[in-house]
């Protein structure tokens, strides 16, 4: 399984090497085809990454949600069994 720093670091190295190759394209004759296409492609790899730490943020969140309700759930429980218990 791929860790969150594997992916990240595959995808940030990739963002440099578009980086650096836009910074070599300024620097040649101006190309504004090229230019944009390699602007899209670090917009493209910039949303990936922000996407990935979206999804992993929220599948915790929901994960950590899910575990308070179930200790609250279970608490809850808990009490009404006593309640009950001595009622009976």
């Amino acid at each position: 399984m791929a860790s969150l720093k594997e992916a990240t670091t595959t995808v940030t190295d990739k963002l440099e090497s578009l980086v650096g190759e836009l910074k070599s394209a300024l620097d040649d004759d101006i190309d504004f085809e090229r230019l944009s296409s390699l602007a899209d492609q670090i917009s493209e790899a910039a949303d990936g990454l922000a996407e990935a730490f979206s999804n992993v943020n929220q599948t915790l969140m929901e994960r950590l949600e899910q575990l308070k309700d179930a200790g609250t759930g279970s608490s809850n429980g808990s009490r009404s069994q006593r309640k009950t218990s001595k009622a009976g």
